[in-house]
């Protein structure tokens, strides 16, 4: 079936399902997953170590989170997905277990860490799925290293500052998010001490980046499909749909009943999109 068809049918289908059982869903933060079972290792490149799993076997799929959170995030997508793939799911760098330096946070950057851990696993060209600033650094990589990226699942993006809500923050689900990550950075962190100037350049980031326009993200030619959920805290729904029409044939879609956490919050439904995605 073609995707654009299966997608729209998916949604129409599932609009029609009383929402009585979960019309708080969204509002929810499940917990974070165990990690990930598999090889880990860490690479050293750009003048940081980067921590990643591997498993499964297969055409390659490298899994990028969030902002502030690490990689157990995808626990509930890896063993699906590494069913027929081999999967590379990394902690960015200064998030999880990955260390940073002095360089600013920046996509560019992260983006180059992500391209020189390709050429560290002689890795050629990979899809990638990313959330929120994975899913940015995806784009990116498509934009930047096109012969590096053979589609985008892109959740949770924004492409410009202007499509992020303002006091995202005090929303109570994305609070609760900040909160715990905090408490996982100390954790995992192999700068433990240091969250609160982690946080800052992180949030320095998100105050000027990224700005693309649109005939940088007019060059993209990998397929992508742009997604999100419902009633996403974060990110305004009319700069989602700008991005999926502005993106050569990229596709939408939408998650009823699910937020910036949709992977969390209802992971049957969100792995099914990305495995039709992936196979499509």
């Amino acid at each position: 079936m073609d995707r654009r068809l299966f997608l729209a049918t998916t949604l129409f289908t599932l609009a029609r399902i009383p929402h009585a059982t979960a019309a708080e869903r969204w509002q929810t933060l499940p917990a974070t997953p165990a990690p990930i079972a598999g090889r880990s290792a860490r690479a050293e490149v750009d003048g940081i170590s980067l921590f990643h799993v591997e498993t499964g076997e297969g055409s390659p799929v490298v899994f990028l989170h969030g902002g502030l959170s690490n990689s157990d995030y995808f626990g509930l997508q890896v063993p699906e997905v590494a069913r027929r793939h081999r999967v590379i799911c990394v902690d960015s760098r200064g998030h999880g277990r990955s260390t940073r330096n002095t360089q600013p946070f920046g996509y560019d950057l992260m983006t180059d860490d992500v391209v020189a851990l390709l050429d560290h696993l002689q890795i050629p060209r990979a899809a990638i799925v990313g959330w929120s600033d994975g899913a940015i650094i995806g784009l990116d990589m498509a934009m930047r290293h096109p012969d590096r990226v053979s589609r985008v699942f892109a959740f949770g993006a924004n492409t410009q500052t202007s499509g992020l809500k303002p006091d995202i923050d005090k929303n109570p689900t994305f609070a609760q998010f900040i909160a715990r990550a905090r408490t996982e950075y100390e954790r995992l962190s192999p700068t433990p001490g240091e969250y609160d100037q982690f946080l800052q350049q992180i949030e320095k980031m998100w105050e000027t980046q990224p700005n693309w326009t649109d005939e940088q993200l007019r060059a993209i030619r990998a397929p992508v499909l742009i997604a999100d959920g419902q009633h996403d805290e974060g990110i305004k729904r009319e700069h989602t749909e700008y991005m999926a029409a502005t993106i050569p044939g990229a596709g939408l879609l939408i998650l009823p009943n699910a937020s910036h956490f949709a992977f969390l919050q209802d992971p049957a439904l969100f792995n099914a999109a990305l495995l039709d995605f992936l196979e499509s």
